[in-house]
């Protein structure tokens, strides 16, 4: 049974954020398939298995040492204070050589300031990333091929995933869950923390900030928006204005930030919402549609088609089971978007 677990290995490194550190292993360790054995194998690592001393005065002990690394599905990073990554933009050659042990398949993932140990690796170049607000801009400076985005609770890359400080990174590792084993696993283990089984990547850090907005923010506050009105009508025209912007500018400016234009995220954000809701509903496909803004049940269909590969009562019956199926055979209501 062990060989068959996702092992995922939490490398803590000095002067580690212990919140942080103790994330992955309560939401990872707390998932178990319904029988109630474990889906995931945690290790939280230490270089040379030494104890990890953290930023709040107490230290940590580890695992084991960096070994563990080479057999490791999942490495998380946690916040960190050290200084190569954090002052310097480079690995010591200690942690460059126990990074080298990592296999080219493993999944990467940072919480808060452990994004500075991934874009000192090379892992970040070219990736839109998050981090903790307030030192979202250092990492920015000390990492130019970053696209660093300091609104955001996460930020599903793929392979590569960063979150914001503390809490978000519990967010973070929800939605790891959520996505290897769907909604009813990332439920579960949410109750066990007692903790919310959902908040979107995109919405916005509690940051602090002066009345007047940054021009490069102001498109994050615009998209942290449109996640809160995905159901209205959202047109380039409007959003701009919103912004204070013209037309072009935003746009520009927009496909900079996030690699796409407007219309192509806000379509990307509402079949994520559709996406959500049929994981973790029973509503009508009419109704499904509507709040996420994609109009009807024709234009749902069509859109799960296009970027997920299957029809939405499919995509329903894979997270949720066949006895939650509803019928999607009525007829778009008359106006209808696509």
């Amino acid at each position: 049974m062990a060989s068959t677990l996702h092992r995922v290995a939490v490398l803590a490194l000095a002067p580690a954020v212990g919140y942080d550190v103790a994330i992955p292993p309560l939401i990872f360790g707390s998932a178990t398939d319904g029988r109630g054995s474990p889906l995931y194998q945690v290790d939280v690592i230490g270089l040379g298995a030494r104890a990890v001393p953290t930023t709040a005065g107490y230290g940590i002990q580890p695992s084991g040492g960096e070994s563990l690394l080479e057999t490791a599905d999942t490495v998380v990073v946690p916040g960190t204070r050290c200084e190569g990554p954090r002052r310097h933009g480079r690995l010591d050659d200690e942690l460059a050589a126990a990074w080298a042990l990592i296999p080219p398949t493993a999944r990467i993932m940072s919480i808060c300031t452990g994004a500075f140990v991934l874009a000192a690796a090379g892992v970040l170049d070219g990736r839109r990333v998050t981090t903790h607000w307030r030192h979202a801009d250092d990492l920015a400076r000390l990492y130019p091929r970053v696209h660093v985005e300091p609104g955001l609770l996460f930020v599903d890359d793929g392979d590569v995933l960063t979150s914001a400080g503390l809490a978000a990174g519990t967010d973070l590792c929800l939605h790891v869950v959520r996505r290897d084993h769907g909604p009813s696993v990332a439920n579960r283990v949410a109750r066990q923390c007692v903790v919310p089984p959902w908040r979107e990547g995109g919405q916005a850090q509690f940051i602090e900030q002066a009345p007047s907005v940054a021009r490069d923010e102001t498109v994050s506050r615009i998209r942290t928006w449109c996640l809160e009105h995905l159901e209205e009508d959202l047109a380039v025209t409007t959003l701009a204005k919103l912004a204070g912007m013209s037309v072009r500018t935003f746009t520009r400016r927009f496909r900079t930030e996030t690699g796409q234009a407007p219309g192509e995220w806000i379509i990307a954000q509402r079949v994520q919402r559709a996406q959500h809701l049929l994981e973790t509903t029973d509503l009508p496909m009419e109704t499904v549609a509507a709040r996420a803004g994609l109009g009807g049940a024709v234009s749902l269909r069509a859109h799960m088609r296009a970027r997920a590969g299957v029809s939405p009562t499919d995509y329903r019956r894979t997270f949720r089971g066949p006895a939650s199926e509803v019928d999607e055979s009525e007829p778009a209501p008359a106006g209808a978007s696509g």
